[in-house]
């Protein structure tokens, strides 16, 4: 059972939302898309977690799992950290007041509640970040009946930065390209708040999210600082087109850094 909690960031007051929604977590297999037999989609899956939530772990493990099953296929994999549940007595290392207020932008374009886990697909629907069941389907419905606007990504590392080069269609000016630094997995062992004592492992975490705008230009460079403790075969680029007003996101591709 998952306790939904119901947060407003950016100077709001913090309410606990006391409805529960039961989540069958069956392993049963699905059959999955194969690109060779019609699938031409994509899917985004934005996670929103915190490593203060007690719901959290089981989404942020099955993003893993989610990783693993579908690494053959057009998945993205995207974990905000949300800052929310830090003033409960554990600072999420991860997390960041910009991933907080994207998931308040989504939450005012899907009409939706503020909780933990929350999952985003493709920017259009809204899951709980642990329903198993609800969040494959959904990723074989994209899967099938979206179309993935290609995007050249290539990456250049010199000294503390990472220089990404990208190339999209610059067919509507109200369309921005994000481009994000993603790390594909940590672990923290939490000494305070909800977690307290428990060993988390996490997955895609994003630590950087760069906007650009597609009405100046669609051909460009953007750049990330590295972390001291980088390793180019732990870490990735994730870019996908959206647009900002209504949330739906048209393309999506990743790379390695070399």
């Amino acid at each position: 059972m998952i306790l939904k909690n119901l947060i407003t960031v950016g100077g709001f007051t913090s309410l606990l939302f006391a409805a529960f929604a039961f989540v069958h977590t069956e392993n049963s297999p699905q059959k999955h898309s194969d690109p060779g037999t019609g699938a031409h989609g994509f899917a985004v899956l934005e996670l929103f977690t915190s490593e203060g939530c007690s719901s959290c772990p089981t989404a942020d493990n099955l993003m893993g799992q989610i990783e693993k099953e579908y690494s053959n296929e057009p998945v993205y994999i995207l974990s905000y950290h949300v800052d929310y549940w830090n003033r409960l007595g554990w600072k999420d290392r991860f997390s960041s007041a910009g991933n907080s207020q994207r998931q308040q932008q989504y939450s005012r374009i899907l009409k939706s509640q503020t909780y933990t886990p929350q999952l985003v697909v493709n920017g259009q629907t809204e899951l709980v970040g642990s329903d198993r069941n609800a969040i494959k389907t959904a990723i074989e419905k994209v899967l099938f009946t979206s179309k993935n606007t290609d995007i050249g990504l290539s990456t250049k590392i010199s000294g503390h930065q990472a220089t990404i080069q990208y190339s999209a269609p610059s067919a509507d000016p109200n369309n921005i390209l994000l481009v994000n630094l993603v790390e594909k997995q940590s672990s923290t062992h939490v000494g305070k708040g909800e977690n307290e004592g428990r060993y988390l492992q996490h997955w895609q975490i994003v630590h950087h999210q760069n906007s650009i705008s597609l009405n100046t230009q669609h051909k460009g460079t953007t750049t990330f600082k590295l972390p001291d403790n980088f390793s180019p075969d732990q870490w990735e680029i994730i870019a996908f087109i959206q647009n900002p007003k209504t949330g739906e996101i048209f393309g999506s591709a990743k790379t390695k850094f070399n």
